[in-house]
């Protein structure tokens, strides 16, 4: 696989830069619906590139290595930087220790 390749795979399933796996099969399913020889597409090439694109970003994102370090997980994350970020404020976090105590 090339590059040019890869772009135009990426380029035909409307893909930016970031997707996930569920986003790229999720994308394949609405692109060979809408194609569909079923569907009245006349063009029988367009399924074929359809598929030939996807099995590039398979292959691709099954090749990729990827990061789990600390920043990778925070930024795949949002929700636990979040968390972490505010877990200590005594509004958003953990009980006000001494309003508990003057009751």
């Amino acid at each position: 696989m090339t590059y040019k390749e890869l772009e135009k795979a990426l380029q035909l399933f409307d893909i930016a830069s970031r997707a996930s796996l569920a986003e790229i099969k999720s994308k394949h399913k609405s692109l060979v619906k809408k194609y569909h020889p079923d569907k009245g597409c006349n063009d029988p090439k367009k399924i074929q590139q359809i598929n030939a694109a996807y099995q590039i970003l398979l292959t691709y994102c099954s090749n990729y290595r990827f990061a789990f370090d600390r920043n990778e997980f925070m930024q795949q994350c949002p929700e636990e930087r979040l968390r972490e970020q505010f877990s200590n404020d005594t509004f958003w976090g953990k009980e006000n220790k001494s309003s508990a105590h003057d009751e």
